[in-house]
């Protein structure tokens, strides 16, 4: 979990920059699990105790479970799965709302996944969990009414991540590199940085009047309908 308080003089400029210290500020870094509510309200209270309040929450955390047939999935391996990619964003949004509300508004963010658009992109339990937090986001718009709280979701496409790296390291591997994303009209995969300045937009006055939605980032895969054939399990 990562905490960034930018100086106001740079505070619209790039959020990885914060990270990597090119931008006025403070951080606080702490290794935790997104999908425990202790550890996330704990969190949230350092955050509002050491930098005096709330604006912006980002929701990162995820995992991708497994691609193992229906068959071989087990009720353990969904729980944890929306333990932490649907139950942990909650959980942050719950603790951080009133702090928003208490600033007269604020933004949250969630990264979904464009698996949570469409099957076919990514495990089942992932893809679940991620059409979970897409609904998530568009809920919470509505419970959040009249407060000043915009909610949206960031559905990136296939982006080199912890998540993605062995597909891609298999793909470098075989010389195949430069097969990944030709499903999306871009025909390339996308960049962390890329997801990174969407989410510095959602983040900012600039995105004040956008709200309850799912934003896909990848390379216009979602606005065409490819077709490979589905795992046949049965």
């Amino acid at each position: 979990m990562v905490a960034a308080h930018l100086a106001a003089a740079t505070a619209g400029t790039a959020a990885g920059d914060a990270a990597g210290g090119g931008v006025g500020g403070a951080l606080i870094t702490l290794a935790a699990d997104a999908g425990d509510e202790g550890e996330v309200r704990a969190f949230v209270a350092r955050c509002v105790g050491e930098f005096g309040g709330l604006d912006v929450l980002f929701a990162n955390a995820g995992i991708a479970g497994s691609l193992g047939p229906l068959p071989d999935q087990t009720v353990a391996l969904w729980q944890e799965v929306l333990r932490v990619n649907l139950i942990g964003p909650f959980l942050a949004a719950r603790e951080a709302a009133p702090h928003l509300r208490a600033a007269g508004g604020g933004s949250i963010i969630f990264t979904a996944s464009v698996a949570g658009i469409g099957a076919n992109a990514g495990p089942i339990p992932y893809s679940a969990s991620k059409a979970g937090l897409i609904s998530l986001a568009q809920t919470l718009a509505n419970e959040f009414y009249g407060t000043g709280i915009r909610v949206n979701a960031i559905c990136p496409g296939l982006i080199e991540t912890g998540i993605t790296r062995p597909l891609f390291d298999d793909a470098r591997a075989r010389g195949k590199v430069e097969k990944l994303g030709q499903l999306n009209p871009l025909a390339r995969p996308g960049e962390a940085r890329e997801i990174a300045a969407l989410a510095l937009f959602l983040a900012s006055e600039e995105a004040s009047y956008v709200n309850g939605q799912a934003i896909a980032a990848d390379g216009g895969l979602t606005s065409t309908l490819p077709f490979t054939p589905g795992r046949r399990w049965f």
